[in-house]
Parts: C-alpha cells; sequence; structure tokens
C-alpha cells in the first residue's frame, strides 16, 4: 500500500478556515515536508497546480508555487520518493512537458511522474486569456488525451507526427528519452474522467469522503474498476484524505471543531461558483462535490480526525477497500501531522508493516 504527502504547494494547505494553521508557501517549506516523508518511508508527493486563489479573510490559495519548477528542486534535494508535478494542460503544449518531464528524470532518474489537470474554475484561466469558453467542460478530456497521447510518443520513440483535432506535430523531436516510464496519474471522477484515467493513466486519485467514514469512497473506487475491467488495464485508486490526530479522541476532534467553525465562507462561496460553472458536470464529478458544504471546508477530501488509534484502524479501512493502491495524505499542519504519522499512526497500520519491516 503506497503512501503520498499532497504537498503544500498554495498557503494554507487544504483547511479553508481561518482558525486552521495559516502558512506561506516556499520551496523552505516543502523540502522539510518531502524530506521528512521520505524519511518515514512514503513512496510519493504530488504537488498540484492552482493558478487563481479564493480569496476571504484567509486568502486561501492566492499565494501559490508553481508544480514543474517546485518539484525540480525537490528531486535535487531526495533520494528515493517518486515526485509528480501537475501540468494545466491549457497551460503548456504537450511538447515542452514532455521536455521539462525528461528534465526532471534526469535530476531524479526514474523518480518522476505527472499528474494531469483539465482545469475546473475558469477564472484561473481567463486572467490570462487562455480560457477556450464553457464549451471546454464538454471536450477536455478528448483535450486531455490527444496531449497524453503526443507525451508517449515522444518518450517512448524521440518523435511524434501526431495529428488530431487539438493538436499537430510535425516531426516533433524530443532527446534525450527518460530513463523509465514517466508514470501519468489524473483526478476525474466523472464517468467520462474515470474512462480517461483506465485507457491512459497508471493511477486515479479518488476523494475520499465525509469524516471518519473510511470507506464512504468505495462507489467511486468500483466505477474506477469497472472502467479499467473494459480496458483491460491495471489502474490502482489513490485515495485523498486529511489526517488530524491528537493524543486522543476527544483533542483530535476539538482541532476539527475550531477549524470546521472558522471557516472562510467569502473563500468558500467564491469557490462554490467557479464549480457551478460547469454545466456538464454529473453527480459524480469533482466540480459537483466542490459545492457541498460540508465536504469544502477541507476542499473535498475525505477526514480521518482521532487519536493515533483510530487513524492508524481508518487508515487500514480505506486501503482495505477493492482498487486501491495507495493513500495520498494531507495534514492540517504538514512538519508536526508528519511526524505525528510517522512516528505515531504509520506503526500501527497492518497495510504498513511491510515498510516498517524493510527499514529494520
Amino acid at each position: 500500500m503506497d503512501i503520498g504527502v499532497f504537498t503544500p504547494i498554495n498557503n494554507n494547505g487544504w483547511l479553508i478556515s481561518k482558525t486552521s494553521p495559516q502558512y506561506m508557501p516556499s520551496f523552505e517549506l516543502n523540502k522539510q515536508i518531502v524530506q521528512k516523508a521520505e524519511s518515514y518511508g512514503f513512496d510519493f508527493a504530488l504537488s498540484m497546480i492552482k493558478l487563481r486563489g479564493f480569496g476571504g479573510e484567509s486568502e486561501f490559495w492566492d499565494h501559490g508555487l508553481e508544480s514543474f519548477t517546485l518539484m525540480a528542486g525537490l528531486a535535487a534535494v531526495t533520494t528515493k520518493i517518486k515526485l509528480f508535478a501537475s501540468s494545466a494542460i491549457l497551460t503548456l503544449p504537450p511538447a515542452i512537458v514532455a521536455r521539462m518531464a525528461s528534465t526532471v528524470d534526469s535530476i531524479a532518474p526514474g523518480r518522476f511522474g505527472i499528474n494531469i489537470v483539465t482545469g475546473w474554475a475558469p477564472s484561473e484561466y481567463t486572467q490570462m486569456g487562455i480560457w477556450p469558453g464553457n464549451e471546454y467542460f464538454g471536450y477536455r478530456y478528448d483535450y486531455a488525451t490527444e496531449y497524453v497521447r503526443v507525451l508517449k510518443e515522444l518518450w517512448e520513440t524521440g518523435s511524434s507526427d501526431f495529428k488530431g483535432e487539438y493538436f499537430t506535430m510535425d516531426d516533433c523531436k524530443m532527446s534525450p528519452a527518460p530513463s523509465a516510464p514517466i508514470e501519468i496519474v489524473a483526478a476525474g471522477q466523472s464517468p467520462r474522467g474515470m474512462e480517461f484515467s483506465s485507457n491512459y493513466t497508471n493511477y486515479s486519485f479518488v476523494n475520499g469522503l465525509g469524516i471518519n467514514t473510511p470507506k464512504a469512497f468505495a462507489p467511486t473506487c468500483e466505477r474506477l474498476l469497472e472502467a479499467a475491467e473494459k480496458t483491460g488495464r491495471d489502474v490502482g485508486a489513490y485515495i485523498l484524505m486529511m489526517v488530524i490526530s491528537d493524543e486522543t479522541d476527544e483533542k483530535a476532534m476539538a482541532k476539527w471543531k475550531l477549524y470546521h467553525d472558522g471557516a472562510d465562507m467569502e473563500a468558500l462561496a467564491y469557490m462554490g461558483v467557479e464549480g457551478a460553472k460547469d454545466s456538464f458536470a454529473g453527480e459524480n464529478s469533482t466540480a459537483a462535490h466542490i459545492n457541498l458544504p460540508e465536504g469544502a471546508v477541507n476542499f473535498n477530501m475525505g477526514t480521518i480526525v482521532g487519536s493515533y488509534e483510530s487513524c492508524a484502524r481508518m487508515l487500514d479501512e480505506a486501503a482495505s477497500v477493492p482498487g486501491v493502491k495507495g493513500l495520498m495524505l494531507t495534514f492540517d499542519d504538514f512538519l508536526e501531522g508528519l511526524d505525528m504519522f510517522g512516528q505515531k499512526i504509520q506503526p500501527l497500520m497492518e497495510c504498513r508493516q511491510d515498510v516498517l519491516e524493510a527499514a529494520e
């Protein structure tokens, strides 16, 4: 069972709250987090790409770094952990991303992958004049499909003459090739997103659901397995969850209540407006769940709140769901949370015993 960390590339992590830990993004902070994760045997770290925040009193995600350059820096100061950068596919041509990936692989051979981001918030792109219009929501996975096909052609053959509706390559060249296959992940929750993942990715991120309901995401995971069965490919689910822990259940729940009661309603309202612009969104899509108020304070992911023992038990429950190959974790306070996880929670998790035994 892989364990990964979703690094805080934008300010304040994933709690949209005025009373949660407040911190700015920096290379130094992310370096400390990823090196700490590596020391605890984490398998991967991933940084998102977010180009415009939601404002509010907490200035949620108004301050952010760029994913590829951050991960290139982290590649140079780590030795084992796998690193995923995110490509906002409306902003970077696939031939450039293919070369960027090969470059980071040169820094960290065999340790680099890409998260394909189709985009759900138009304001990130209208501010730069590159939003194709809201009709893009209806064809974004067709666009992403061509994008990934170009990437794979360049990585595997060093050349592409791909001719599609959205991309046209004319004897496009790329060398050197990556030292190992570049793994691809995506996070589409809709049927079309699942279809894309089942055809072109190695892993698909699945959002955890609710507070202390570690298996609530199981129906989404089942849909991913059904989609992958149609293609005959082995596509694993990485489950996105926040861990808020303390010595006792009561202390941990007091933290959660503090954060929840301090929700930044102005930022949440803006996020809801952005999510509502996707008129193509189905009931299982990311945009639809972004508008659910209970899931919004911790930005649309499941939350595990409890003592070290309770968190270990619930994470093991999540890991036991068929199709799950990994858990991608966030924390309220990343540095403190990683230490709690590495020293207090992970040793109690059945699904991580192989990692602990290998470290002995």
